[in-house]
């Protein structure tokens, strides 16, 4: 939830920066802050910080991250750019949430996540109410091939935010300092490449400062996220970025909320306590494996260690078949087929 309110505090403050500069270029400066911040705390707190308690990135992440950097990074905001060219502002802002609708499907066919229907129902909800915020009829207008492009930099990505979840047992600083500087990177050449000037230096300081903290700390918490909850979950949760920035932007640009937006304010509401209220448990099986992650030792991790452990930590362990029963999500623990239990018949 806080990695949503600061990346959707973003909106309106990017909004008073957009006038001097174009959409690409300022994207790419707010990548490149939160890369900054994020490279100026590991220099920092490199002696401080136990190392051994994160995983760290290691070749064979490598896939990974280059799916997350082209995805997220290049392709999306390409396509994106292409289709707010072709559509209304009102109809790219609608448009934009299709990327937690997304980011759910993949999570759920293409990798293995099961979402229950008052998850699903409660996550559409919020999807639902981001929408109506942005929703001004007299404002549409539709092309479809920018309808079509807006579509697939959603469907990239959606792509991006599971593929970042395969990788978040990793250091999420080190993987959200990888992905924006690479993204920021993508963004700010293309911009240049575009004829988008740089601007001066008192808009690019601020750019990057509002980057370190709303792209920055906000990518930290949501890769958190990612681990602990899933893909498709977290999209849910995170589709409530709309509403923040549309409070902020009451005293920043002096916009005040119509009757639609308070309509919108409670139904997010009520997707979000439904979705907090979900609880999904049952008998399940683990599997024999072996990974690298930050851990303790709890129910799933019971292994011997040599000499004295400090907790959380990280190191390859294996996991020995198990078979228990407990409330739990998705995360990468939890990949397991679900089946529909059907009453036995009577003879």
């Amino acid at each position: 939830m806080l990695a949503a309110v600061l990346f959707g505090a973003s909106a309106p403050v990017a909004k008073l920066l957009l006038p001097r500069t174009g959409p690409l270029m300022l994207a790419g400066l707010l990548y490149l802050g939160a890369g900054t911040a994020l490279s100026i705390y590991r220099v920092l707190s490199k002696k401080s910080r136990d190392t051994s308690r994160h995983a760290g990135l290691t070749r064979a992440d490598l896939p990974l991250l280059a799916g997350i950097v082209v995805m997220g990074g290049a392709v999306g905001p390409v396509l994106m750019l292409a289709g707010l060219q072709r559509v209304s502002a009102v109809t790219g802002s609608l448009l934009l949430n299709l990327e937690a609708i997304f980011t759910m499907l993949i999570a759920v066919l293409l990798f293995r996540e099961h979402l229950g229907r008052f998850e699903a129902a409660a996550s559409l909800v919020i999807v639902l109410a981001a929408a109506l915020l942005g929703h001004r009829p007299h404002e549409l207008r539709a092309e479809w091939l920018g309808v079509g492009a807006i579509a697939a930099a959603c469907l990239s990505w959606g792509l991006d935010n599971n593929l970042t979840q395969r990788l978040s047992l990793r250091d999420p600083t080190a993987i959200a300092r990888v992905k924006t500087i690479g993204a920021g990177s993508c963004t700010f050449l293309l911009a240049l490449a575009m004829g988008q000037g740089l601007p001066s230096i008192g808009y690019v300081l601020a750019a990057l400062v509002i980057g370190g903290l709303s792209y920055g700390l906000s990518i930290v918490l949501d890769i958190y996220a990612l681990r602990y909850l899933g893909a498709a979950r977290e999209a849910g949760f995170f589709a409530v970025a709309p509403f923040a920035g549309a409070l902020l932007a009451i005293p920043l640009l002096g916009q005040l909320p119509s009757p639609v937006d308070y309509g919108a304010a409670a139904l997010m509401l009520l997707g979000v306590i439904l979705l907090l209220s979900a609880r999904h448990g049952h008998r399940h099986k683990h599997e024999d494996f072996v990974h690298d992650h930050e851990h303790v030792h709890d129910e799933h991790h019971q292994h011997r260690h040599e000499g004295l452990i400090t907790e959380p930590h990280s190191h390859a362990h294996r996991h020995e078949p198990i078979e228990h029963e407990h409330p739990h999500v998705s995360d990468l623990h939890h990949r397991h087929y679900h089946q529909a239990i059907k009453p036995a018949k009577r003879r």
